[in-house]
């Protein structure tokens, strides 16, 4: 159909040159033509050529890898995220704090700024929670340009002191809400979530006029974590959240008006979000499904739900019941 045809249909052709195992020239040519509205490779159309040439070579570039000799220690499986290298060296709150200072003086559009903001990332994760929490007290400051670079570093860091800290600010009520959905969407991106995490974050989920942000914040981050584990559904904290979640749907997902539904609608959502661990609430979720006195949009909701929940669980549970 019209609707699934790509936009851009694109080519690149490189033709390289190589000289004592070293590339000395290239050239490249890319077209881009806008599908939609081009007839016979006729229509909107740009090209770009570009040629690199070798100029120079320096002689400590000249090392060349010998296989045969290199200690198989040295040797390891890594994806193609930038690395930095790991130190046991404990930094001190001063030397942190200086360092958000430095950044505040220093010109956002300059590489060493960016050096500068990595570095930050990665001394935030020796930290333990009370030198954090001493480190924001410090250095909460907002920069001349409104900038707050230890708000802005927080989300990359990924410990569970720094979820920690970001969840206090957050339960605080002091931090703006552009800070706050920042915090709780980088939950979702933790690459190795602990229950310590989970266990802190679920309170969240308690607390009046709890934001949709949150719901699927902390579920997302319950899916990866269960996603990682031979079994989760035994972790204190995953069965904290989904009895939370499970107390919202009550028995059968009954609610009383608008602002009822769509607070459902999320709760299922989020149920959907946590994926494994949800499977404990499947019978429920039949329930809510099939309950013809329930709103069309909250059934379709609660079969939405199933999506991540084990395909034995999923079909066992969503027979229809007739009622």
């Amino acid at each position: 159909s019209q609707s699934e045809q790509q936009i851009l249909s694109s080519n690149l052709e490189c033709v390289q040159s190589f000289r004592d195992g070293i590339l000395a020239e290239a050239e490249c040519t890319e077209s881009n033509l806008v599908a939609p509205f081009s007839e016979k490779g006729r229509g909107a159309k740009t090209q770009t050529q570009s040629s690199l040439k070798l100029l120079q070579v320096e002689a400590e570039a000249l090392y060349k890898w010998d296989l045969n000799n290199l200690d198989s220690k040295d040797l390891y499986v890594t994806n193609m995220l930038y690395e930095k290298e790991q130190t046991e060296r404990q930094f001190t709150i001063e030397e942190v704090t200086e360092l958000v200072q430095q950044l505040c003086l220093a010109n956002s559009v300059r590489l060493e700024t960016a050096s500068l903001f990595t570095t930050l990332v990665f001394e935030l994760q020796h930290l333990s929670l009370k030198a954090l929490t001493a480190l924001w007290q410090r250095s909460s400051f907002k920069c001349r340009d409104n900038w707050q670079p230890l708000i802005d570093a927080l989300p990359s860091c990924s410990t569970e002191a720094c979820v920690l800290l970001m969840k206090e600010i957050i339960s605080s009520g002091e931090a703006e809400e552009d800070t706050v959905e920042s915090f709780l969407w980088s939950f979702s991106f933790i690459p190795e979530p602990t229950s310590g995490m989970i266990e802190c974050l679920a309170p969240l989920l308690h607390s009046p006029g709890t934001s949709q942000s949150s719901f699927l914040a902390v579920t997302a981050l319950v899916h990866r974590f269960c996603s990682a584990q031979q079994s989760c559904e035994g972790v204190p904290a995953v069965q904290s959240v989904m009895r939370r979640l499970g107390a919202f749907l009550g028995g059968n997902c009954t609610v009383r008006d608008s602002a009822g539904l769509s607070q459902m609608q999320l709760v299922l959502k989020a149920i959907g979000n946590a994926g494994l661990a949800a499977a404990s609430l499947a019978p429920v979720l039949s329930i809510c499904a099939s309950l013809r006195s329930n709103p069309t949009e909250m059934r379709l909701a609660a079969i939405q739900a199933f999506r991540r929940i084990p395909c034995s669980v999923r079909v066992s549970n969503l027979l229809p019941t007739g009622k």
